[in-house]
């Protein structure tokens, strides 16, 4: 009997990172393409992915015949259940069905969800929480992502949208989000809550190495390693703020789920991780109930760049 092969996708802003699985849930074949989101099509989106699958399948020399389903984990708010894109911050999809073309195209199952969360899943399948019931992922990068695992299922809650910890509001009167309101975690802890920060204190003429790195929104997170690594003093008191607030949402999830792990994961994370890791313990218990805390892991992820490939293989039905 043929070896059936499993394509798993990261769907970004800027890419598609596409990966072909074998039966044994080992990565033979690896792809990456650049999307313009900003001035592509929901259609031309579609291309590019159709495009890497396409390829992927050309280029290692697997049969089509022998894929056994499609996953994919994009950003947003995502239907899993019919394969449709409610919304996405990052890509032109409003209520886009993009499961029926996909399957017309290669005629094999096609599954999607919000790519933090599949990324959580990813850690707890095959990564940093494997083994444990009840996990809490903070995922920092441009944004400020979560995932939630209960009792060993991905947790969505109602249509969707759940696990939005980068809005939780920790200072009503703190800076303003890009979602609308102040003070949420994602405007303090994200790529952006910290440019934001590092470019408040450059405008008021203090000295930083990070001042060329702010180029658009957000820095790169490489850049802000090699800054943390030289001392540089207006990089370690944004990244003192995010930990900080960091840890006072870790302390309220877990008084409220009282996990067995917490996991950090994104850029950010895998560039600089050890050191936010080290800064959240430092705080975290001032913010939960010592009864609780005792029975809690804090771990950073496992995966890397792979966290969303490896949940989207885990999103695949083991039948399929």
């Amino acid at each position: 009997m043929a070896e059936k092969y499993r394509i798993c996708l990261d769907i970004g802003g800027t890419k598609v990172l596409g990966a072909i699985f074998d039966g044994q849930g080992k990565i033979v074949h690896r792809l990456k393409k650049k999307t313009k989101s900003g001035g592509d099509s929901a259609e031309n989106i579609e291309q590019v992915i159709v495009s890497v699958v396409g390829q992927m399948i050309g280029d290692s020399g697997i049969d089509l015949k022998n894929v056994s389903a499609i996953a994919a984990g994009a950003p947003g708010v995502i239907d899993q259940q019919k394969g449709i894109v409610l919304f996405s911050p990052n890509l032109p999809w409003r209520d886009y069905d993009i499961r029926t073309p996909v399957q017309s195209r290669f005629g094999v199952p096609f599954y999607i969800g919000n790519d933090v969360n599949v990324g959580v899943l990813g850690e707890y399948k095959y990564g940093a929480v494997r083994g444990y019931k009840n996990v809490v992922g903070f995922f920092v990068g441009t944004g400020m992502g979560g995932g939630l695992i209960l009792n060993g299922e991905l947790f969505t809650g109602n249509a969707f949208k759940a696990a939005e910890y980068g809005h939780m509001v920790l200072d009503p009167e703190g800076p303003l989000c890009n979602c609308g309101q102040r003070g949420c975690l994602e405007a303090f802890s994200s790529k952006q809550g910290m440019s934001a920060y590092i470019r408040q204190q450059v405008s008021r003429g203090r000295a930083s190495m990070m001042a060329d790195a702010l180029d658009g929104s957000a820095f790169k997170s490489k850049a802000l390693k090699k800054a943390l690594e030289a001392g540089d003093a207006v990089s370690v008191e944004a990244v003192d703020r995010a930990c900080h607030w960091l840890a006072v949402a870790t302390g309220n999830m877990i008084n409220v789920i009282s996990p067995d792990a917490v996991v950090y994961g994104g850029g950010v994370i895998e560039a600089v991780g050890d050191i936010f890791l080290r800064k959240i313990l430092a705080e975290v218990d001032r913010y939960c109930m010592p009864s609780i805390r005792s029975t809690v892991e804090l771990k950073t992820a496992a995966l890397g760049d792979d966290s969303v490939l490896y949940g989207a293989l885990a999103m695949i039905p083991e039948e399929a």
